[in-house]
């Protein structure tokens, strides 16, 4: 894992604050696909997509720049993530600590470590105040890797964080998004509201190009629901 650029160091993620340079982010996950590429599926569809948005024919109800908001537990004290486990996709991971490479984007967990989530630890621990930060990739040369079903997440699905403080913060999911990388919306992702705990995990999605890599981001939007311990 690339070492950290301290002198660049990223702003923690509070309201409205992107915690990188534009773009970086879907950048940095958007490489990946060494999996599809072995098994003659490159430049085809990459990993599981949530549903496609109301079509025009269909009516739908005013939209909104961003999820709709549900009510929130109050949030925790500042502590780092040690496993993250989303039951319906039968995730259940370490979580490791990531910082800036020396291009002043955010690190991502070795590629050789399939079942290996990363944790943005200049940003918002899982559970307090803030928008916390969780990445991880979809593929590698061996196969799947922890993020790969990220996208058959629904609205409703929990994500659980167990913390170095033996505390679980539970989130529940607002909705699960896909954006192309050459527009990805860091205000909406990585933003936040005062006094409010929230969650993004990200992984790499869409089509695989052999040239490009994955066209997209899936990003899972998430809000703390309740605690255990």
């Amino acid at each position: 894992m690339p070492s950290p650029d301290r002198s660049a160091r990223a702003p923690r993620v509070g309201p409205g604050r992107p915690p990188w340079a534009a773009g970086a982010l879907a950048l940095v996950l958007a490489a990946g696909g060494g999996w599809l590429v072995l098994h003659g599926s490159a430049d085809r569809a990459g990993p599981p997509l949530p549903p496609p948005a109301p079509s025009s024919a269909t009516p739908a109800p005013s939209p909104s720049p961003t999820p709709v908001l549900q009510p929130a537990f109050p949030p925790l004290g500042a502590s780092a993530p040690t496993r993250i486990r989303i039951p319906a996709i039968k995730v259940d991971a370490p979580v490791t600590g990531l910082g800036l490479t020396a291009a002043h984007q955010v690190a991502t967990p070795p590629m050789d470590q399939r079942n290996l989530a990363g944790w943005y630890r200049d940003g918002a621990s899982p559970g307090a105040a803030g928008t916390a930060i969780v990445v991880g990739h979809a593929d590698n040369r061996s196969g799947p890797a922890v993020f790969y079903r990220l996208g058959l997440l629904r609205p409703g699905d929990t994500v659980e964080v167990a913390r170095k403080d033996r505390r679980t913060a539970v989130f529940t999911i607002d909705s699960v998004r896909v954006f192309p990388k050459k527009d990805f919306p860091d205000a909406m992702v990585y933003g936040g509201i005062a006094d409010r705990a929230e969650l993004r995990v990200i992984t790499c999605g869409g089509r695989f190009d052999r040239g490009t890599g994955y066209e997209a981001n899936t990003v899972v939007f998430a809000h703390l629901s309740s605690v255990r311990g």
